[in-house]
């Protein structure tokens, strides 16, 4: 086992939902091996309230979550990252930044949650099944042999995890 920590950042064009879950998700079930962090390509200027309490429901301190652009990770100050994946369908055709270092890409899209209209509760089951999805791809990242794969079996390992079906319960090929 190596005792190396990965920088991973997850983009989103709002930095206020999805990325911030991913960061917070991550930080926790890395348990030190992951260093993660989040930002977005048009952030929002807030954190949604509706991922604040999410994160809180399921354990996580919301306290340090906050809206960021990605020029912060961009610059030669950054850290160097590991990983970047996009996690929100409008950030898939954008162009990001050449990142320091060119980590291990990938696209994990989700639906947005904060674009759920109705009442509150449906807003709630919204963010929910977002957490859940989110925790649900990051266990399969984190059970990869990330020590033991070359880069291009860690591309390939990394992009089918952002596979559709990997959400209804099929296993990856």
């Amino acid at each position: 086992m190596s005792d190396r920590v990965y920088n991973v950042l997850f983009i989103c064009s709002g930095n206020s939902a999805r990325s911030i879950m991913a960061e917070a998700i991550l930080n926790q079930l890395g348990e030190g091996r992951f260093r993660a962090f989040s930002a977005g390509s048009h952030p929002r200027g807030f954190v949604h309230p509706q991922t604040l309490a999410t994160l809180q429901q399921h354990q996580h301190d919301p306290a340090s979550a906050r809206c960021k652009s990605w020029d912060e990770f961009a610059g030669p100050d950054a850290p160097a990252m590991d990983f970047v994946f996009t996690v929100c369908d409008a950030a898939a055709g954008e162009v990001c930044p050449a990142w320091p270092g060119q980590p291990m890409t990938a696209h994990w899209g989700f639906a947005d949650p904060a674009a759920v209209t109705g009442d509150e509760a449906a807003q709630h089951k919204a963010f929910v099944r977002t957490y859940r999805d989110i925790t649900t791809r990051l266990r399969l990242f984190l059970s990869l042999p990330l020590h033991k794969l070359d880069r291009l079996a860690l591309q390939h390992a990394v992009h089918d995890i952002g596979r559709p079906d990997t959400l209804s319960g099929e296993t990856l090929a």
